[in-house]
């Protein structure tokens, strides 16, 4: 047995049912937890520097136009491996991730990280329960209520609580002076994903950044348009993607970070930087700050509309 025993009861213990959500798939309740949550549980248990994530394998099983509209379906095999103590631990899991749009770049790249999300969370699964193992199980009673079986026999999802007092959010309020804010938010914020420092700065910045699990994400289709008229950063061609930085904010099933954080990159080096494992890594061997970029188109072409038109995500 690797495992210490404090990793054992926190792999024994129940996920978080506040951090449960939902969502109708072919007329049922799905019910499952963000991915972002399943890898801050596996930083918490086994540590840091305790675990890796591997993407093992990704393939697009459909891409096609219809119209002028975009659908791309991919799978995704991850492989996660935890060291502990004298030992090395590896789960493997597979996934699908689905979208549809207008451009086919953001369609690709969103069924891309869905389908890697996916296979994220079903290899962390293995683990235990704190990673949603419980929703799988047909046994699992939730606020007095069981699973049903499909016809095939095989468990369903059960549905989410009927009624849970959510926590309140803590806002780091986008109106609020960097200098006012208390010493200790940059840290809470910088721990939320593996960008901690460009999130320290964007709070410096007045970007919109929240300290609870769920990030403002703001969408804005006149920025897109305006960034892909950029030339890409690293070879300067032409046409560009609107390519949004991963780690800005914490990852989602299938939501990419706010259009704040986006940055021109050509057809060629957008795929490249999606293959990379660690896209900081990759940023920093350019020696290019798409963080401080990303934030300075952002207000380029806001002073050139003079409002922001944003959708909230």
């Amino acid at each position: 047995m690797g495992f210490s025993s404090k990793q054992l009861r926190a792999l024994r213990r129940e996920v978080d049912e506040r951090k449960i959500r939902t969502r109708q798939i072919n007329g049922r309740d799905l019910s499952y937890i963000e991915g972002w949550h399943a890898i801050a549980e596996a930083n918490r248990i086994f540590g840091f520097d305790g675990w890796t994530r591997e993407t093992v394998e990704t393939r697009c099983v459909i891409g096609r136009e219809t119209r002028g509209t975009f659908l791309a379906v991919y799978t995704a095999k991850v492989r996660i491996t935890v060291f502990a103590n004298e030992r090395t631990v590896v789960r493997e899991g597979h996934g699908t991730g689905d979208s549809h749009g207008s451009s086919p770049g953001e369609t690709h790249d969103l069924a891309l990280k869905a389908a890697e999300t996916d296979a994220t969370k079903r290899a962390l699964a293995t683990f235990g329960k704190p990673f949603g193992l419980s929703l799988y199980l047909a046994d699992h009673g939730h606020a007095g209520a069981r699973h049903e079986r499909r016809a095939s026999g095989s468990p369903r999802y059960r549905p989410p609580p009927t009624a849970l007092v959510p926590a309140a959010p803590v806002v780091l309020s986008e109106k609020k002076p960097a200098e006012e804010l208390p010493r200790e938010a940059p840290k809470q914020v910088g721990q939320l994903s593996d960008g901690g420092p460009e999130l320290m700065r964007a709070v410096q910045t007045g970007a919109s950044v929240l300290a609870h699990d769920l990030p403002r994400r703001i969408r804005d289709r006149n920025h897109l348009k305006f960034v892909t008229d950029q030339p890409c950063l690293q070879c300067g061609r032409q046409p560009s993607d609107a390519h949004h930085l991963r780690f800005a904010q914490p990852r989602a099933l299938g939501m990419k970070v706010s259009d704040e954080f986006t940055v021109p990159l050509c057809r060629l080096h957008h795929r490249e930087v999606h293959r990379a494992r660690n896209e900081l890594a990759w940023w920093s061997k350019l020696n290019i700050q798409p963080f401080d970029i990303a934030l300075k188109l952002w207000h380029q072409s806001h002073e050139r509309s003079g409002e922001i038109t944003a959708e909230p995500a």
